[in-house]
This record gives C-alpha cells, structure tokens and sequence, in this order.
C-alpha cells in the first residue's frame, strides 16, 4: 500500500516532466511528423522519417530531419520557406508517433508495452510513463535487461525509500520486467448475484465467505444453510458441505478456498 502511495505521489510530478521532455526531444528514423504551415495548405502534412533520417514534403522536396527536435524543424522549414515562397512563415511540428529510442515494460504495470524515451529517463519515469505498478506485483525486485547485462533493482528502495542509486538511467532498448503474478481462479455459481470466475492472487488466500461476497453475495433465494463446494483431489471429486450461518455466528471457521474450487450455493426449498 505505501509503495502505492508515494508512486501516486510521483506520477503527477513526472507527468510534467515529461511534457518538458518532449520539447527536448530528438527525431528519429520512423517517426511520424505532422507539419502544418498556415495559409499553405498543400505543407500541411503527416509524414513518416525514412530509415535514413529524411522527410520528403511538397515544394521542399527531401530534408534531413534526424536529431533535430521540434522547434529546431520548425525553424529549419520557415527558413527554407522564406527563402522561395513566403514572408516570415508560421510553421508547426508535432511528433504524432514516437518510433525509435524504445523501452519496453512487461509484467505487472498498468500498461505494458513499448514506450519511446523522450530525452532522459530514469526507472521511475518510465514506470510511470506505463501508469504505475499494478495490484499484481510479485516478488521484490525489477529486472532490468540491457544487452546481455541484468540489472536487479529493489523495489522498496525504489518507491519506499526512493534512494537515488536504485532510480538508475535507462537507456533505448532496455527490458524492464517487473514480475507478475499469475491469477488463480475458482467457480461461485447457484444462487448468488454474479455467478461465474473469481480471480485471486497467487500469494494470497481466499475463503469461501469472501469467494462469496465477491460473487455479489446471496440472492434473495440462497440457502445459507446448504453451500457445496467441489475439489478436485488426485483426479476424484471431494465435497464439502457448509453451513454459512455457523461460520457467521464464530461456530465453525472459515474455510480456505483453493484454485480451481467450484462453489454452489443452492436454492431455498422455503
């Protein structure tokens, strides 16, 4: 929960940063571009970086944009511009898509994927950059892949403490994988409101009353004195019989559910 907390924290501070990071940002091979010059429609474009680090435009023709950021296009394409066509143009570079100096986050964040660097970043920018850790964080460390080096980071000393060597520098074509738990699932069916798959953490337990409230509990036609639930032991079925009223009132414990648990709450007879 407090890794939760302080990440929230640094989320809204790094998304500023970002926005300063791509004015910062350089051009690169793939990349798509919009151009808009105003009162020149035929320049108002959206145009993909070769390989090479060209553009090619209407009345320009080819031009070298690679390493240059937007403002440094911007300026480039007014000059050649004033040169033939117009007094003191107005022109607007927006990178559509970032393409090249990628990173790639995997595991258990919000949105894994390939994010292209804008400008310097450290580990934390670009978990945030992904919208943060998930609820389904395993283990205590971030491995980081960088060629054919592994870099192991702590966690805790990443978002509890945030100690500065632990927020290293990542660098294009870096893996980060931030372990994930596998999801187990078990079956509420019968008479609850939203029979079907409950899905559970690996690393934490469940027990029947909480399969239950999760399944949106009883319906107005449960029996609470007649639950089953089905296990499947050694290729054979075991069943068990409850009494959820006893467990309510303390007289008998709850019972721990495990992976792969069918439980069905029947119907009233009355």
């Amino acid at each position: 929960m407090k890794q939760k907390i302080v990440l929230a924290v640094f989320i809204f501070l790094l998304v500023i940063s970002f926005l300063q990071a791509a004015s910062d940002y350089k051009i690169g091979p793939k990349d798509i571009i919009k151009i808009s010059v105003f009162k020149l429609d035929e320049l108002n474009t959206d145009v993909r970086v070769s390989e090479s680090g060209y553009i090619a435009i209407p009345l320009l023709g080819k031009i070298k944009v690679e390493g240059l950021t937007s403002i440094e296009l911007e300026q480039k394409l007014s000059e050649k511009l004033e040169e033939k066509y117009l007094q003191n143009p107005q022109v607007t570079v927006f990178i559509k898509e970032y393409m090249h100096n990628r990173v790639f986050i995997l595991g258990a964040v919000r949105r894994p994927g390939a994010y292209s660097m804008l400008g310097k970043n450290t580990l934390l920018q670009m978990i945030a950059l992904a919208e943060g850790l998930s609820e389904f964080v395993a283990g205590n460390q971030i491995l980081i892949i960088r060629g054919d080096k592994k870099i192991f980071i702590e966690i805790a000393d990443l978002l509890d403490d945030f100690k500065p060597e632990s927020n290293i520098a990542i660098i294009p074509d870096d893996l980060i994988i931030i372990p994930q738990e596998r999801t187990r699932y078990i079956y509420v069916i019968g008479q609850v409101k939203m029979p079907g798959l409950t899905g559970i953490k690996k690393s934490g337990g469940i027990t029947l009353l909480e399969a239950i409230a999760r399944a949106g509990g009883f319906t107005d036609k449960a029996s609470r004195s007649n639950v089953i639930l089905h296990r499947k032991i050694k290729e054979k079925i075991k069943i068990f019989k409850f009494d959820v009223k006893d467990i309510l009132f303390g007289k008998n414990k709850d019972f721990e559910v495990e992976e792969g648990d069918i439980i069905y709450v029947k119907e009233s007879i009355f």
